[in-house]
Formats: C-alpha cells, sequence, structure tokens
C-alpha cells in the first residue's frame, strides 16, 4: 500500500539499498552514446556531483528531448544523474524500423544502455509517459531497479483510467487566474470527448503552476522537441500487458516514490495515489500548486523530496 509523505516534508523509506558497482562517470556535464541492440547510435548526458547509485532518468512526450528535464530542479547535487535521449529525439539516430517507437520495444534500449554502463542496478525515475517505459523495464528487469520514482506519471502501461472530474477538480484550483475561463472551456471539450487541436493547445496552463513567460516558453520548447511519428508509435497496440506489469509491480518490493502534483490535470492526485497503491508499500508525496512539471514550480520541494528518498 502506498505510504503518504507529508507535503511539507521529504519522503522516506527505510527499505535497504541493493548493492551495486558504479561506472567512473566525469564531474561535469557530458555526452556519450553507445549502440543499440538493432544499431540504432543513442546519445545520454552525464551530470551532477552527487554519489551514490546513478539516476537513470526517462523522458516523457513520449518521445521528447530528454532536454527539458535539464538538472530536475537542481537534483544533481543530490545524485549522478544520466539522462537518455530516446531513439529519434536529441541526439540519438532515427531507426531504421519506426516500430521500434514503440513502448515495450524501447525496453531494449535502457538495458542496453545500464550494460553499456556497466551498472549492476540503477536507480530509475520517469516522468509522465516516461514512467510507462519504467514500469516495463521493472516489469522485465526488476532485478535491475535498486529504486524507483515515478514523476507525475503516465498510466497506460498499467492500465489506469482518470476520471473526467479527476482533471476538472484539478483544474479548478486556478479559478482565480486570469487566463482560467476560455482554458476550463477547452478542457471541458477535451474530457467530454470533443477536443479539437485548438482545444488541446488552450489547456496548456494547466500543466504548469505558474502560467507565465517562463512556463510559457518552456510549452513552447517542448512542442518542437518531441518525435511525432515516434509519438504516434509509442503506445500502438501490443505496447503494454497491464495485468503482467500489475502482478509484478505487487511483488516488487524495492524502494518505490511516486510525485504528483496538486494542479497537475494530467495525472491528478487521485490517479496518482491509485498508481502508488499497486506497489506493496510506496512513498506518496503531492507537492502543493505543482503542475506537471513539479521541478519547475517549486524546486527545492521537488530536490528535498526526491533526493531525500534516493539518499536513504
Amino acid at each position: 500500500m502506498a505510504t503518504p509523505v507529508p507535503r511539507t516534508s521529504p519522503s522516506q523509506s527505510s527499505a535497504p539499498r541493493t548493492p551495486s558497482s558504479q561506472a567512473p562517470f566525469p564531474p561535469s556535464p557530458s555526452s556519450r552514446s553507445f549502440t543499440a541492440p538493432d544499431g540504432t547510435t543513442l546519445a545520454f548526458h552525464v551530470s551532477g556531483t552527487g554519489g551514490g547509485v546513478p539516476l537513470l532518468c526517462l523522458p516523457g512526450g513520449p518521445l521528447q528531448d530528454s532536454a527539458y528535464l535539464g538538472d530536475l530542479g537542481g537534483l544533481t547535487a543530490h545524485r549522478r544523474i544520466i539522462r537518455l535521449d530516446l531513439r529519434g529525439t536529441g541526439g540519438s539516430a532515427v531507426p531504421e524500423d519506426p516500430a521500434s517507437y514503440r513502448c515495450d520495444r524501447l525496453v531494449d534500449d535502457v538495458e542496453a544502455l545500464r550494460a553499456h554502463l556497466g551498472l549492476d542496478t540503477v536507480d530509475v525515475l520517469g516522468h509522465s509517459a516516461g514512467a510507462n517505459l519504467a514500469a516495463l523495464y521493472v516489469t522485465r528487469h526488476p532485478e535491475r531497479v535498486a529504486r524507483l520514482v515515478l514523476v507525475t506519471p503516465g498510466t497506460a502501461a498499467v492500465g489506469l483510467d482518470t476520471a473526467p472530474e479527476e482533471r476538472l477538480a484539478a483544474a479548478r484550483l486556478r479559478r482565480d487566474e486570469p487566463w482560467f475561463g476560455p482554458a476550463y472551456a477547452a478542457l471541458e471539450d477535451v474530457t467530454a470527448g470533443r477536443g479539437t487541436a485548438e482545444s488541446f493547445g488552450a489547456v496548456a496552463p494547466f500543466f504548469h503552476g505558474t502560467w507565465d513567460e517562463a512556463a510559457r516558453e518552456r510549452h513552447a520548447a517542448g512542442e518542437g522537441q518531441r518525435n511525432r511519428e515516434g509519438a504516434g508509435v509509442f503506445a500502438g497496440e501490443g505496447a503494454f500487458d497491464p495485468a503482467g506489469t500489475r502482478a509484478v509491480f505487487a511483488r516488487f518490493a524495492r524502494p518505490v516514490l511516486v510525485v504528483a502534483g496538486e494542479g497537475d490535470v494530467n495525472t491528478p492526485v487521485p490517479t496518482a495515489a491509485a498508481y502508488a497503491e499497486l506497489f506493496p508499500q510506496a512513498a506518496f508525496a503531492v507537492l502543493d500548486g505543482a503542475g506537471h512539471f513539479p521541478w519547475h514550480d517549486d524546486a527545492e520541494r521537488f530536490t528535498e523530496t526526491v533526493g531525500a528518498f534516493l539518499d536513504r
């Protein structure tokens, strides 16, 4: 069952850490590459000065350049971070076979990176759609994951549905914002299945804790960082086996942290809480005032919560 974490305190876990070998990494940011099993050249980026087991970060989008993760609000002070550019994004090559963008196929890339790094185990962080990839990696290679962090996770891999009212309730927390009216009307259309390209664009403010100039710039940049062909394949037929993944999660006894943003309409708090309940024991943290990218909305609390979890 999920273990709630006080909203003003770092998450806690007393489970023992699985020993791991650790390959040497440079102290400054570094971009490197390796070869996936099918011959595709993939890029990854190493940064941070923290010690312990490296944190392998899987970006969302789906299929978005991992650059948007940045240093995860300063998490690099706690842990050496490895960002993987999924195939066809960032510095990674476009694969010959477009079907290899499917989420279950991407698991082989994650495992190849772990082997390339020479690590027995890794701590894994998945954000948004990247949490689906993290879930499938745990499903197939549970012995390789020492700790798992799921940040505002996508839920397709575990078959969790979000009720429209959950999204609308999260959105209503922003009712005093000057842009609320049109954005909320657009969200009502989206949740009712009447979404258009215009209405999907209009709900963007609800994904950010503060819809300021910096958030607008990040949103615009993100639109240009996605591999849209790959995104269309990512969740294709056969990508997920929710029953199989849930069965592995029910036996996964290593430390897990699920992080939700209080106002996130993509993965509202009740959905994130239900995700945490899939594990025998998972820490669950809600960051007040945060949206879908909580390390931007409150970097200090995000790094305190995740950093404390990783350091225990």
